[in-house]
């Protein structure tokens, strides 16, 4: 699982999962570059901790996108690992969520995905090599009451990885999803103790999880350990689904 001199490239890298990715790889030695919306304490502290570089970039922003990734590439002549772990909830019931809260969760969290792949799947192209690794959830696989625009768009991005897998594969680029559970992080924080609570007895393992827990396992799909994996959804959950059908 050595990153040793790889550049990678995490979308959403202040906080949360995409901090501990940020760190996991850091820690193995890889060049790691994250990008941040608004939040550049939380960023600059990222980066003072495991001297990854920061890049303020909305995912919205195309041109912003293009112009991040020409950055790394001018300076390093590749990008090895794209992992797009950028999301948002906006939780509303079906029939009262309006368009704007539909759509701004869908385009944060899937057609991002869909820019920042645009972007990089050139250099990986030429390179005929590369890993990209898409961040879903367990709610793209079994559906959440009151979450359905961010259930379509993990679910959404786990048929993306799939057919860029059989697009990309061929010329080298692996494309895989990692998949979290209920991971502790500041979303999970603002639960109601009576949604956690329910959710904490669906766990076989009766806890949530770790935020390093997920990253081990992105870190492991972006390696050399796992180079025979290509269009999988690996499931990180503590056993919530296990026992789900799915």
């Amino acid at each position: 699982m050595n990153s040793e001199d790889k550049i990678v490239l995490v979308t959403g890298g202040s906080r949360g999962i995409g901090r501990a990715i940020v760190a996991a790889f850091a820690a193995q030695g890889a060049c790691v570059f994250f990008t941040y919306n608004k939040n550049e304490e939380a960023a600059q502290e990222v980066s003072a901790a495991c001297g990854a570089t920061p890049i303020q970039c909305p995912q919205s922003d195309a041109e912003r996108i293009e112009q991040a990734v020409e950055k790394i590439i001018g300076q390093f002549g590749r990008i090895d690992v794209l992992v797009n772990n950028a999301g948002i909830t906006s939780d509303q019931f079906f029939m009262m969520m309006p368009a704007d809260q539909w759509n701004r969760v869908i385009d944060v969290n899937l057609n991002g995905a869909y820019r920042w792949v645009k972007a990089v799947c050139r250099s990986m192209l030429s390179a005929q090599k590369g890993s990209i690794i898409n961040i879903a959830s367990v709610a793209g696989l079994v559906g959440t009451a009151g979450q359905a625009n961010y259930a379509a768009s993990k679910g959404a991005l786990i048929a993306l990885t799939r057919s860029l897998a059989a697009e990309l594969g061929p010329k080298g680029i692996r494309v895989n999803a990692v998949v979290p559970g209920f991971i502790d992080t500041d979303m999970t924080a603002v639960m109601p103790r009576q949604i956690k609570r329910q959710n904490l007895d669906r766990i076989l393992l009766k806890r949530f999880g770790k935020p390093e827990e997920v990253a081990q396992a992105v870190v492991f799909l972006a390696s050399d350990a796992a180079s025979y994996m290509i269009g999988q959804t690996l499931v990180v959950d503590g056993g919530l689904t296990a026992t789900a059908g799915v």
